[in-house]
């Protein structure tokens, strides 16, 4: 794997201490066998504070995807990255090249890059460079932090905005302002939890529909994450607390399809303004080209793009945006045992396409646009 930068070579031992749990109650922490110090959201930001040009790269585009999505701004949005980051030195090689592209088709399409560092499993499985950045199970918290911090961090300094996955009720203190996008997956789309914390998100957060690509759902959870709420999480110095948001007026909704197959026709785009039109939310839908509208398939998710761009030439109204999963190579590989086994530049979770056909596809719909 690619050296990592001197953060990673840092130890989190020294934040972190670990306590033992002894047999002290017969009814409480009986599965638990340690608890771990976590450094605080101030601290984190005191070690890698935003900079002048990140600060102005996430607010700069926060407008434009706003804009984008309630119909101020003709231009397409695009998501584009790793299906999930598991290397420092690989995602900032990738960023490059996607931030050069930005610059040259920025009159065209909104580029935002795909970000995902904390993995939803269905039942098992590396859970992703915020929780295990050594892809050993060592479960590093504080040193997945401080690497995923000081990575949006180094992309908002390229002057490309960082899109991401939210799973964490804790995680949005330490990160969120290096955000410019946020996504609610299928499997947390109806939680409560998630949804009161959308509606605290100072990002446009798109709700992708449920994996049994029930379009509803979606649309609830933008309803939901409308309005104000409360809930539990903590401040900067890691207290406990109670937040009351305002509400987020920015939600959207992801087609990713579902058990029934894909949902990005043309038919699947409207049924889902119409849903959204009379919830009183503005109709804006992103088409996820991966997942079940390519059946898991990283070369099928051309034919979901070509289909998208053929939507927006035809005129839908409510068609914003499009996003692809994209390395620098194409396909997965399984993590292995000895680690210098991994393949440069390929995905440790679902395939993806690799950097040439991301190109193609970037510069094909900008020439569209």
């Amino acid at each position: 794997m690619t050296t990592q930068n001197t953060s990673e070579q840092s130890t989190s031992a020294q934040n972190t201490s670990t306590q033992n749990t002894s047999t002290q109650s017969s009814t409480e922490n009986l599965h638990v066998s340690a608890f771990e110090n976590v450094l605080s959201p101030r601290q984190l930001k005191a070690e890698f504070p935003i900079s002048a040009a990140a600060e102005a790269t996430v607010a700069q585009a926060r407008i434009a995807v706003r804009d984008i999505l309630h119909g101020r701004d003709a231009r397409l949005l695009v998501i584009a990255g790793p299906c999930s980051i598991h290397d420092f030195g690989q995602a900032l090689a990738y960023a490059h090249k996607l931030a050069k592209l930005r610059r040259e088709v920025q009159g065209e399409l909104e580029i935002v890059m795909r970000v995902y560092v904390d993995k939803p499993r269905t039942t098992v499985g590396w859970r992703g460079y915020l929780t295990d950045p050594h892809l050993n199970g060592a479960y590093d918290f504080n040193g997945g932090l401080r690497r995923t911090r000081e990575l949006m961090l180094a992309l908002g300094d390229l002057g490309l905005p960082v899109a991401t996955e939210l799973l964490d009720p804790f995680v949005p203190q330490y990160l969120f302002d290096l955000l410019s996008w946020v996504c609610i997956g299928a499997r947390t789309v109806e939680s409560q939890t998630h949804r009161v914390m959308a509606s605290a998100v100072s990002a446009p957060v798109g709700f992708k529909n449920g994996t049994g690509g029930s379009l509803k759902i979606a649309v609830d959870a933008a309803v939901a994450a409308r309005n104000p709420h409360a809930f539990f999480t903590i401040t900067d110095d890691a207290r406990a607390c109670i937040v009351h948001t305002l509400g987020n007026p920015d939600g959207h909704v992801v087609l990713r399809g579902g058990q029934a197959g894909p949902n990005y026709s043309a038919a699947s785009v409207a049924e889902t303004a119409a849903l959204m039109h009379g919830a009183h939310l503005d109709p804006a839908v992103v088409v996820d080209c991966s997942h079940a509208n390519s059946g898991s398939d990283c070369a099928r998710q051309h034919l979901v793009w070509a289909d998208v761009l053929a939507q927006r030439s035809a005129g839908s109204p409510a068609l914003r945006g499009v996003m692809i999963e994209s390395h620098l190579h194409e396909g997965k590989q399984s993590i292995p045992a000895d680690l210098s086994d991994l393949q440069y530049g390929v995905s440790v979770t679902d395939a993806c396409i690799g950097w040439d056909e991301t190109e193609r596809l970037l510069r094909g719909a900008a020439k569209l646009s």
